[in-house]
């Protein structure tokens, strides 16, 4: 197999920048693609699967990055280790600033699962990461009975056909983009404030079976399934409910039609729905409604459209130069807006599929993925169809109506019986403190007001023990939020100390020791501070290369600008800050010069 190096790092592809900029820990954009196998699994076995694979697909040794305009990703040292399961599903895997792989492997009895953050991949480049490790552990296992080494996919496949963004190699700037008023979707509601655990609903049918119903009806699995979906999600409908029409969003794999061997994000969708109250609303009539549906919009071009809709907005001249931070939540702000016009989401990952001589060792595949709302995710392995309902809701009458549907139909419904281990709790004993912290500040202030009241009220003092209080709050509140990286929490501290002591001067009687002595002595103290973090931890210049800018640049443009408005009075400590500074910075620039170039590029990339 033909192999490169990988670039140090590269910006995200279309899919990826929503999911980036939308993922929460109530919606972590994490889906789980497993394979049950008929033994139990060895762990040590299943890690040296995990290495191996990693050496065919490197592309997933990366790790999500901040720059002022968008996220990128960075390749990455750190390596997968395998853990029995622990944790909900679906659990969290993108961290803010916290460098972790942005995938995991667990296993759990006779199941190997792999999570990964949605963008770093879509559910192709997933089904072929399992595929590839599922087969290596294998052979690992059984090689000495004889069963041969097999190749799963070209093997001339390269590093860069891997990272292709196949978005940006398709994205036809001059093709007229699709405008279509689009209605609010039916809305399955919880209720207010409630927010479950991730309810996870597995089954299984027969491939023929469906296979044989979905010839009957002249129409494709897919389309079997979303009518039944549509139907299943009606029958929870009240009357009055039935004004808004029922709305799926079925992801498309975008490979089909433009030839890519990306393992990146590479997916459109399209949005089968149906109106109930305007006619009969038999199966019959949904289904020829669904039909219709997908004949018209599964077209090339009108998946071209739909595609160069959405990189045109990440391509608008004005758009892509606003800061991140805006981006994100006007992203946020358009992913909440189009959740409305949504009821539920369909996806369909195909059939898996396995060297003959693999598939006596595996059960079935299988896929759900985290969701706030309700969610099914279909594959298929052999004559097995698997099916994964996820949902933040306690109901499960969706899911009923919908097997009842397919029974009707013909088609036997197994329901599988999830197997998960004894949850363990997660560790919150940082978030504990922070929680103690924040509780002692408030009594701090409550007592202190208390006292002032009755032991001298014609004295405001408490409200200097209050803003004590406040000051050191944000700069705890700031130290928790930002713990995962110190570098960046050292230039967030420098900022609110710095401001801090000058709001502290100003409020108690202006005397300039805040610009005369404390922001100078600040400045100084935290590039000091960086530069041991720097060393215990190891970094390397293109990790405390963007900090070390930031803080030498505010390091001299503060106390210059101070000096040159004559704020400042006693001169020496600012002058001192700024040429040390400003030499600190010219020596990154000068015996740094690779990196500091490279650092820009990414951090400012557009």
């Amino acid at each position: 197999m033909f192999q490169q190096r990988r670039a140090y790092w590269r910006s995200l592809d279309n899919a990826a920048k929503l999911f980036s900029a939308a993922s929460s820990p109530k919606d972590t954009r994490v889906f789980r693609f497993y394979c049950v196998l008929k033994e139990k699994v060895d762990g040590k076995v299943l890690q040296e699967a995990l290495n191996q694979t990693i050496e065919k697909y490197p592309v997933f040794l990366s790790v999500m990055r901040k720059g002022l305009f968008w996220h990128y990703l960075e390749k990455s040292e750190l390596r997968p280790v395998v853990r029995e399961e622990y944790k909900e599903p679906c659990s969290c895997l993108y961290v803010r600033d916290k460098k972790t792989l942005l995938f995991e492997v667990t296993y759990y009895e006779k199941r190997i699962n792999f999570e990964v953050f949605h963008a770093l991949t879509d559910g192709t480049g997933a089904t072929e990461f399992l595929r590839e490790l599922v087969k290596n552990y294998l052979y690992l296992i059984h090689k000495e009975e004889g069963l041969e080494k097999a190749e799963l996919t070209d093997a001339y496949l390269t590093v860069k056909d891997q990272e292709d963004d196949s978005f940006s190699r398709y994205y036809n700037p001059d093709l007229q983009r699709r405008k279509k008023k689009k209605n609010h979707a039916y809305q399955i509601r919880k209720r207010r404030g409630e927010y479950e655990p991730l309810q996870v609903k597995e089954s299984h049918v027969s491939v023929k079976e469906l296979l044989d119903v979905s010839r009957e009806k002249g129409v494709s699995v897919s389309v079997l399934l979303t009518a039944a979906f549509i139907s299943a999600i009606h029958e929870e409908m009240s009357r009055i409910q039935e004004k808004r029409p029922v709305i799926l969003m079925v992801p498309v794999n975008l490979r089909k039609i433009f030839p890519s061997d990306s393992m990146l994000n590479f997916f459109s969708y399209i949005e089968p729905g149906y109106q109930f109250g305007t006619k009969q609303d038999s199966f019959e009539d949904v289904l020829n409604t669904v039909r219709e549906y997908f004949k018209e919009n599964l077209s090339k071009e009108n998946m071209a459209g739909r595609m160069n809709e959405l990189i045109a907005y990440e391509k608008h001249k004005i758009l892509k130069w606003a800061p991140l931070e805006l981006k994100n939540r006007c992203i946020r702000a358009g992913a909440k807006m189009a959740e409305k016009e949504v009821t539920a989401v369909l996806s369909n990952m195909g059939a898996v599929k396995m060297p003959d001589a693999y598939t006596p060792y595996i059960e079935r595949f299988g896929v759900y993925t985290s969701t706030n709302r309700t969610e099914l995710c279909v594959c298929s392995f052999g004559d097995v169809l698997s099916f994964g309902f996820t949902s933040r809701y306690d109901s499960s009458n969706i899911q009923r109506n919908f097997y009842r549907i397919l029974e009707d139909l013909g088609i036997a419904v197994h329901m599988t019986e999830p197997e998960f281990p004894e949850k363990v709790r997660p560790n919150y004993e940082g978030r504990k403190f922070f929680q103690i912290f924040s509780y002692c500040c408030i009594a701090a202030v409550i007592i202190s007001i208390m006292a002032n009241v009755i032991l001298s009220p014609g004295r405001y003092w408490s409200r200097f023990v209050a803003a004590g209080s406040l000051s050191m709050w944000i700069t705890m509140a700031v130290g928790y939020l930002k713990r995962y990286n110190l570098l960046k929490n050292a230039t967030w501290q420098l900022l609110i100390v710095t401001v801090g002591c000058i709001l502290w001067d100003r409020a108690t009687g202006w005397r300039g020791w805040s610009v005369d002595f404390a922001v100078p002595s600040i400045c100084i103290l935290i590039q000091f501070s960086m530069l041991i973090i720097s060393r215990i931890y190891s970094h390397s210049p293109r990790e405390y290369m963007i900090y070390y800018v930031m803080a030498s640049v505010y390091s001299i443009l503060v106390p210059f600008v101070l000096l040159a408005f004559q704020v400042i009075t006693f001169r020496t400590p600012a002058v001192i800050c700024v040429g040390c500074s400003l030499l600190f910075l010219t020596g990154l620039i000068i015996f740094r010069k690779k990196e500091f170039h490279e650092e820009m590029y990414k951090k400012f990339h557009i």
